[in-house]
Order: structure tokens, then C-alpha cells, then sequence
């Protein structure tokens, strides 16, 4: 599956024990979802949820994963399989060096 630019987000911050969510979107319609679970958890191997990529993340990546999106322009959705050999992740343009914020996180994946 190619990259996506993601155009929109949509957090879900839910009670109980429903999973914290971010719904990325593009288009008017949902592309995928990132799903953040209790930190040391076992993490389940990204995949689709029906046609929509998931991607799975512990709680401590939440804060990245929203700065991006509230703070860089493009960003992609790049998803290449289940599994551990495949890459999935927030990608965004390269930068200038020295252009914009000091020393922040420019790639979130595994």
C-alpha cells in the first residue's frame, strides 16, 4: 500500500476500556487509525481493519504522534504489511536543517 497524506485527525479519547485512538483521514473519509495501548503491553502486529490500515502503539508514543499531526504539514500514513518485517508509520517531508522546531521527532514508526 503506498503512502497517504493525511489531510485530517480525528482523536478519540475514550472511557472504560476502550483504547485511546487517533482516526486519520483523507478525502472526507477514513484511512486508518492508531491505536495506543498501556505501556509495556504487548503490542499486536499492525494490520488492516477492513480496507483501513492500524497501526499500534504504546501510550507513550501519544504525544508524538498528536504533535506531528497539530505541527508538521505534509504528513503521511505508510503502511507496508503485518508483521515484523514490514514498516508502518507517520512520515513527514524532509526539513531544512535549523528550519523550525529544535531537536523534535521527525519519524514515529518501529
Amino acid at each position: 500500500m503506498p503512502t497517504t497524506q493525511i489531510e485530517k485527525y480525528h482523536v478519540i479519547y475514550s472511557a472504560n476500556t476502550f483504547r485511546r485512538r487517533i482516526g486519520l483521514m483523507a478525502g472526507g473519509a477514513y484511512v486508518g487509525q492508531l491505536v495506543f495501548h498501556a505501556n509495556g503491553a504487548a503490542l499486536p502486529a499492525d494490520g488492516l481493519n477492513g480496507t483501513q490500515p492500524q497501526l499500534n502503539y504504546h501510550l507513550d508514543d501519544f504525544q508524538n504522534a498528536i504533535d506531528l499531526l497539530r505541527n508538521e504539514k505534509p504528513v503521511y500514513l505508510l503502511y507496508n504489511g503485518s508483521g515484523g518485517g514490514f514498516e508502518n508509520a507517520l512520515v513527514t517531508d524532509p526539513e531544512t536543517v535549523g528550519e523550525g522546531e529544535a531537536g523534535g521527532l521527525r519519524f514515529v514508526g518501529r
